[in-house]
């Protein structure tokens, strides 16, 4: 079943919002990576150095999920300039409309996601 122009309106504003919301957390957490390596001195513990050390991975590793999740947004985005949000980049089959409703920036239906991931495409 073919979107409505008026879902696909408001999920581009849903998009919009959280393309807006995930670069301004990309940002902060980068610069705070940046700003805990100039505040690092000699005087730390290593014991606390390994701890930052730690906790810096851990913030790149959610940072680095995170700009999946807004290349996923931009494809979502580009797809709805094409005409062709709503429907699976591999099967070509709909989308539910739950499935965007739960995950505004799905480009695939459940099955293709579990196949890809599985590395089975």
């Amino acid at each position: 079943m073919a979107l409505k122009k008026a879902d696909i309106e408001r999920f581009k504003q849903r998009l919009l919002e959280l393309r807006q919301q995930m670069t301004h957390q990309i940002r902060d957490t980068t610069e705070d990576v940046k700003s805990s390596d100039a505040t690092k001195g000699y005087s730390q513990h290593q014991a606390d150095e390994g701890t930052d050390d730690f906790n810096r991975t851990v913030t790149l590793e959610v940072t680095s999920k995170e700009f999946n999740v807004l290349r996923q947004i931009e494809r979502a985005l580009e797809k709805i300039d094409e005409g062709t949000y709503g429907i699976c980049d591999i099967s070509g089959e709909p989308i539910p409309l739950a499935r965007l409703e739960a995950i505004p920036y799905a480009t695939m239906t459940v099955r293709s996601q579990e196949k890809f991931e599985k590395g089975l495409l």
